[in-house]
């Protein structure tokens, strides 16, 4: 299930996002969660089954729901996840076109949106 962050998840949210290459550096990766906290444009989402095990973060560009970030807990990889929270963010945002960034092109190119 996809929900929209919060601060209280700030922890789950950063050691998620810890595994993409653009946030391995912990000061890159506190300006990305402060960007999402106070951009309004920016949005952070997390997925819940039991636990906390995925992230999926946008930037709203008029028409268009950017994906500049996406990340499953290594331990429930290969398992569709990814997929699910785009998805279920396509369904989210019905009037948005769900579009990647050079980051998550090549997962967004799998999760077959059309």
């Amino acid at each position: 299930m996809l929900i929209k962050y919060k601060k209280t998840y700030e922890k789950i949210a950063m050691g998620l996002m810890s595994f993409m290459p653009t946030e391995k550096d912990l000061k890159q990766l506190q300006q990305t969660m402060k960007e999402y906290e106070e951009n309004d444009d920016w949005q952070l989402y997390l997925w819940k089954e039991e636990d906390v095990i995925g992230v999926i973060g946008t930037v709203d560009k008029e028409d268009i729901m950017e994906i500049q970030h996406i990340s499953v807990n290594p331990s429930h990889r290969h398992q569709g996840i990814g997929k699910k929270m785009v998805h279920a963010l396509k369904e989210a945002c019905p009037l948005k076109q769900v579009k990647a960034n050079e980051h998550t092109a090549a997962f967004i190119e799998r999760c077959d949106l059309d």
